[in-house]
């Protein structure tokens, strides 16, 4: 073990926070690494926000790291080439180069296009407004287009960091705003479904899934935050919903 095998193991550690690991995988990911590599103890600290690492050898000489990490999503085909590479070098021990050369090919993974992304809110506003009951074809067609306009808007603050409360606090509000526009043309009769239909694509249901997991793997503070995390974006989204409502009168039926 040398600090530069460290730093190669945290930076790997690190993109799988990145890409939404749990937090006690990564943790069992950096020991498991670590002890491959001739460490006799191994302290991990991992947050959502922070990685520790400290690695003590058999003749006494000790390897600490530290990671700040500013933000993460949710990619799990990335994740789960992270989680083979980790898998590999627990049982090849690779040298730095090679650590460092498989590390760089692992990050590459194919991404879906921009647009490609946008296609995919469009599916999921009008699938979700037909599966909660709306039988019009303007209100699913009305919520299929609303909801690329909000992929777009997410996709575009996603790439510049802008802070996901203030997205989900806006997203929301321009989706309210516009389905209450198609409502106040006479397009559709009813806001209901659109709404609930673009708001399934902003939920942090694998957010809030992953704090479950900490919660019941042990790792209570990651949990807590990763709740608390959940909650407020999803507060977000209702106060956008709740702000345009109010100016429009009140929910329509």
């Amino acid at each position: 073990m040398t600090q530069e095998l460290l730093r190669c193991i945290v930076e790997l550690c690190e993109q799988m926070v990145c890409s939404g690991a749990e937090v006690y995988r990564v943790e069992d990911s950096i020991e498991r690494m670590c002890t491959a590599y001739g460490a006799v103890r191994v302290d991990a600290y991992v947050t959502t926000s922070n990685i520790v690492v400290t690695s003590e050898m058999a003749d006494g000489r000790e390897f600490t790291h530290t990671r700040r990490i500013k933000s993460s999503s949710v990619n799990i085909e990335k994740l789960h080439g992270l989680n083979s590479l980790a898998r590999q070098v627990t049982r090849e021990t690779p040298d730095v180069e090679e650590f460092r050369c498989r590390l760089e090919q692992a990050e590459q993974v194919k991404t879906y296009s921009f647009w490609q992304q946008v296609l995919f809110y469009v599916l999921i506003a009008g699938s979700f407004t037909v599966f909660f009951g709306s039988r019009s074809l303007r209100e699913t067609v009305a919520s299929a287009l609303i909801g690329g306009i909000v992929g777009i808007l997410v996709l575009k603050a996603e790439k510049h960091n802008v802070n996901k409360m203030m997205v989900r606090f806006f997203c929301s509000a321009v989706f309210s705003t516009l389905a209450f526009m198609c409502l106040h043309f006479g397009i559709v009769k009813s806001v209901d479904n659109i709404i609930i239909g673009n708001i399934m694509s902003l939920i942090p249901g694998v957010g809030f899934t992953n704090a479950l997991r900490d919660l019941f793997a042990g790792d209570t503070m990651t949990g807590i935050l990763r709740a608390i995390e959940a909650i407020l974006l999803a507060s977000c989204m209702v106060l956008g919903y709740i702000a345009i409502a109010y100016i429009y009168g009140g929910v329509a039926a």
